[in-house]
């Protein structure tokens, strides 16, 4: 692992040593980098961006394959999709090393085994109309790689996102971000900056995915799952303002069509 700015020696050495205020004003202060290492990637997101949408457009699927923070993060991103944009549980899947148990409790050698990503991405048959992203702080946890490689093998397009310039991945993957963060302030400890960039990253991925797959009207969630009292009224008040009718009318429709998408392409 030498030479991986992942890896790197935190410029800090005497953390334990500092006030509170200062470490936390520190520990912003490094945060604050993360974003401008975003930035600088924008246009190769942008690229992975264009051919996600092209497959799932043609009825594909996505899938992201990680381990540790990396899988966590995947793992969070798929399941907001359902909810957020209203598409099927299997359009966006999570896949992480070490499954289930590994989203709660660490199972740091799950992320050392060389056939189980393709193992387990295999479970939900993936073909060549799907898309599937790597995201490995490292850029080279076997899990992640290996996987990749079976995908390019068969056929199957992929992305990577890591945080280290030149990354195994990247030269696997047909869609490449690197999102160079630099040093942890705790050395090695990738939950942090690259946890945060990954995290922005997949943000901006299914959000950019879903609006150009018509999941969202303007602004608004129009899909959005109405299946709590906060998320009714958020889509009776998108009704009330799309349509220009007041709250009961609006009522009567979510509750008659089930999303504001329906209730606005219905209304008469």
């Amino acid at each position: 692992m030498q030479g991986k700015l992942t890896e790197s020696a935190s410029p800090y050495p005497d953390l334990d040593k500092m006030e509170i205020l200062s470490f936390l004003k520190l520990m912003n202060e490094e945060d604050q980098k993360v974003p401008v290492a975003v930035a600088r990637q924008i246009p190769e997101i942008g690229k992975l961006i264009v051919a996600i949408s092209g497959k799932l457009q043609a009825g594909g699927r996505l899938f992201y394959v990680g381990a540790g923070t990396s899988g966590r993060l995947g793992v969070l991103d798929a399941s907001e999709c359902p909810p957020t944009f209203g598409v099927p549980d299997t359009m966006v899947t999570g896949i992480i090393a070490g499954g289930e148990t590994a989203l709660r409790k660490a199972v740091e050698n799950a992320e050392d085994e060389t056939l189980q990503g393709w193992l387990d991405l295999k479970q939900h048959d993936v073909n060549a109309s799907d898309f599937v992203i790597g995201i490995s702080a490292s850029g080279d946890a076997p899990y992640v790689l290996k996987c990749l490689e079976n995908c390019k093998g068969n056929g199957i397009a992929t992305g990577s996102i890591s945080c280290n310039p030149g990354a195994a991945i990247s030269s696997v993957a047909d869609y490449a971000v690197e999102l160079l963060t630099g040093p942890e302030i705790i050395s090695g400890s990738t939950r942090l900056k690259a946890g945060t960039a990954q995290k922005l990253v997949l943000n901006m991925i299914s959000t950019a995915v879903m609006i150009r797959l018509g999941r969202i009207k303007g602004n608004k969630m129009i899909y959005v799952k109405p299946t709590n009292q906060k998320l009714k009224n958020r889509a009776v008040n998108m009704i009330m303002e799309m349509l220009n009718i007041d709250q009961i009318k609006a009522s009567q429709l979510l509750f008659q069509y089930g999303s504001v998408a329906d209730a606005v392409k219905n209304y008469r």
